[in-house]
């Protein structure tokens, strides 16, 4: 039996096993408590997960914004932070059309279901939780002033077609949104911001006398030109839209009077290519929004046809869309935007005055006059033309007979230091080419040239008053355009011979059956153009005439004639065009002014690839021009239609274009950014593709896809 001793010695290494297992079960617990106490975060222990985000909450337009900051994580997805934040706020009020912007990233949050994270929102974002639609002061091509809620958080295209649909203007897509040139005089009248001539006009009221206005817009010109007026809307929250509006009623489809000469004077500023490049400047990309472009609520912008392709005009239907477009080319004439000669300015002025006075007139149209239109008869007529035929047995036989013209005419080709005249030979006009002999018993032979104008482009060298009836053919080569003058002798020969030219650039013959349509349109413009009274009308009297003649021309054209002489002149020239109605009239002038040979390009500064100037880059609706800055000729032509393809290096911000007979070329924009360029070719392709059998739905994903670049 073993000792007292030797026991205790057995047991004790034991107890010591026991109790240091023991310890490190108890040191094991205490960990996994720690580890599950760390996992479960406590109030307290938030803050170190999360954090406090200032947020900026504008209320209606002159109620002064709150701010509030609200502890958010990293996985709070957009949606829970508004909900948030309208908990937070405890006011009743309507808060759906108001989105985050994220001011310095100058973005709106409309991913409601994104995450911060995944937008990349910390503590120092600066949110603003704002209205999306927000009022806008526009001006109009009549130089009017609306005020008018639009959409700051749709891409500016969406935004140009509601303001449309507003205003009842059809075909969106040929407009858009520019910001006005800077004015240096405007810092010096910071004072004068909230002077009355910002008082809002009601245009609807206005129109029907009401009390938001101070009678017709017809009403002699004074502050009308400078109050701003705001779209109404019915009992139902909708823009005014009647039927009514589309014709007469509407104040929009009236034109605006002429302004005194001394008013038009402080408009007027010569203008050089520079100039034009640099207004031309701010035409805002339609493929962001206004406050990604610093637009901000109640800024200033204009509304402008931007595109110089008017698709479908009617009369009928686009009474609205006319007046805009005819006053956006009166301003264009008058501010001598585009250049025209002393006797297209005298037209362009008689015109004026005709439309003046019928606007003026007191006695109300009596639309019980005019005939009856039957709509199913004009459907069948719109279709034929568009159709590009008449009667059948009339167009086969234009198919099996081609006519062709032929006669003497005068012939310059300009070359550089030269000063040969023109000099005749027999032309021959047959298909799309032009070929011309030495005189008319050599047409049996080989011609000295021959001429193929298939995508050329036909310029017009006119003056009725001296007898000049010039063609100016650009043809396209390899390298460019070759220049060529083609001299007639006659109104009607010019007529013909022009309308050939015309249909030869689309590639179509004279077989084709608009021909002779042309040939009419071309000679009745030429009699429109002639100062002469015609036949059997007695010389105006112009004592007793009362006419402001030099509201009609361009301050700079009235300082060279005495005001007597120039009243003369236009009413002289109005007498060819006495007879036409309200809308004829204005669809001359648009067409008038569709025929300038400026029409419709818009200059921008640009350095082309190899280069070491500056230089002018004109586009237009179906060219591209190089013009020397120094001189403004005109040093190559590129026509669209021979385009393959354009790219854009958006991290050096150059333009690369590509035409037929391996023809590239590569610039970088100066005057503005390269997106401006890009969004003009790829908005006219997309233009190019409208029809008449298509609904009046855009397409707006392919104008995306032409227009919105891969930045």
């Amino acid at each position: 039996m073993p000792s007292a001793v030797d026991c205790r010695d057995t047991a004790a290494p034991r107890r010591k096993a026991s109790f240091y297992l023991w310890c490190i079960v108890r040191a094991d617990g205490l960990i996994r408590a720690l580890c599950l106490s760390q996992t479960m975060i406590t109030p307290a222990q938030y803050g170190e997960t999360s954090w406090e985000l200032g947020v900026q909450v504008d209320e209606k337009e002159g109620v002064e914004s709150m701010r509030f900051k609200l502890r958010v994580a990293g996985d709070l997805h957009v949606g829970g932070l508004m909900l948030k934040l309208v908990e937070k706020i405890s006011e009743f009020s309507d808060w759906s059309d108001h989105a985050l912007w994220w001011e310095q990233r100058k973005c709106w949050l409309l991913k409601t279901h994104w995450t911060l994270d995944k937008y990349g929102i910390q503590a120092d974002a600066d949110l603003r939780y704002t209205p999306q639609h927000k009022p806008l002061l526009l001006q109009l091509p009549n130089m009017k002033t609306i005020k008018i809620n639009v959409c700051f958080s749709s891409m500016v295209f969406k935004t140009v077609a509601d303001i449309c649909r507003q205003l009842n203007i059809r075909r969106p897509e040929e407009l858009s949104l520019l910001k006005p040139p800077d004015d240096p005089s405007k810092k010096k009248k910071k004072k004068d911001k909230n002077s009355p001539q910002d008082d809002i006009f009601d245009i609807w009221d206005s129109a029907n006398g009401g009390p938001g206005g101070t009678g017709s817009f017809c009403d002699p010109p004074g502050p009308m030109y400078s109050k701003t007026m705001t779209a109404t809307y019915d009992e139902n929250g909708m823009p005014m839209s009647a039927t009514s509006l589309w014709f007469g009623e509407n104040p929009l489809a009236k034109c605006q009077p002429n302004l005194p000469p001394a008013e038009l004077a402080k408009m007027f500023e010569p203008l050089s290519l520079v100039d034009k490049a640099t207004n031309n400047a701010g035409w805002l990309d339609s493929s962001r929004s206004l406050m990604e472009q610093d637009v901000q609520s109640s800024d200033r912008l204009l509304l402008r046809f931007k595109y110089n392709v008017f698709f479908d005009l009617n009369p009928k239907y686009d009474a609205v869309r006319i007046t805009q477009l005819y006053e956006q080319a009166r301003w264009a004439i008058l501010l001598e935007e585009i250049d025209c000669t002393e006797e297209e300015m005298l037209m362009f002025a008689s015109l004026q005055y005709h439309i003046c006075k019928l606007t003026m007139s007191s006695e109300p149209r009596d639309n019980a006059n005019e005939p009856e239109v039957d709509e199913v008869e004009a459907a069948l007529s719109n279709l034929e033309v568009t159709l590009g035929g008449s009667h059948t047995d009339k167009f086969l036989e234009d198919i099996t007979d081609i006519p062709q013209l032929a006669d003497t005419l005068r012939l310059f080709r300009p070359k550089w230091l030269t000063l040969r005249p023109y000099k005749e030979y027999w032309f021959v006009f047959k298909d799309t080419n032009i070929s011309y002999y030495k005189n008319k018993e050599a047409s049996s032979g080989e011609p000295i040239e021959q001429f193929h104008l298939r995508g050329c482009e036909v310029v017009p060298d006119v003056n009725v008053t001296d007898k000049k009836f010039g063609i100016k053919l650009l043809i396209p080569v390899a390298d460019g355009m070759n220049e060529v003058y083609i001299r007639c002798d006659n109104e009607m020969q010019y007529a013909k011979w022009k309308a050939a030219c015309i249909l030869a650039s689309k590639g179509k013959t004279m077989a084709y059956s608009s021909y002779k349509s042309e040939v009419k349109n071309i000679h009745s413009f030429l009699q429109m153009k002639s100062l002469a009274p015609p036949p059997g009308h007695a010389i105006p009297d112009v004592d007793a005439m009362e006419m402001n003649a030099e509201s009609f021309v361009s301050p700079r054209y009235a300082k060279k004639q005495k005001t007597k002489q120039l009243t003369t002149r236009i009413l002289e020239a109005h007498q060819n065009i006495a007879h036409l109605s309200l809308m004829d009239a204005k669809m001359r002038f648009i067409k008038a002014w569709q025929s300038l040979p400026e029409f419709g390009i818009k200059y921008y500064i640009v350095r082309f690839k190899g280069s070491k100037k500056d230089e002018i880059l004109g586009i237009s609706y179906n060219r591209l021009i190089r013009i020397d800055m120094s001189t403004g000729l005109p040093v190559t032509t590129w026509r669209f239609a021979n385009m393959k393809q354009w790219n854009v290096n958006w991290e050096v911000r150059q333009v690369m274009i590509e035409f037929d007979q391996s023809v590239s070329i590569a610039f970088c924009c100066l005057s503005c950014d390269c997106k401006v360029v890009h969004e003009f070719i790829g908005g006219y392709i997309f233009l190019s593709t409208r029809s008449k059998d298509q609904n009046e739905t855009l397409d707006e994903d392919l104008f995306v896809k032409l227009t919105g670049g891969q930045e």
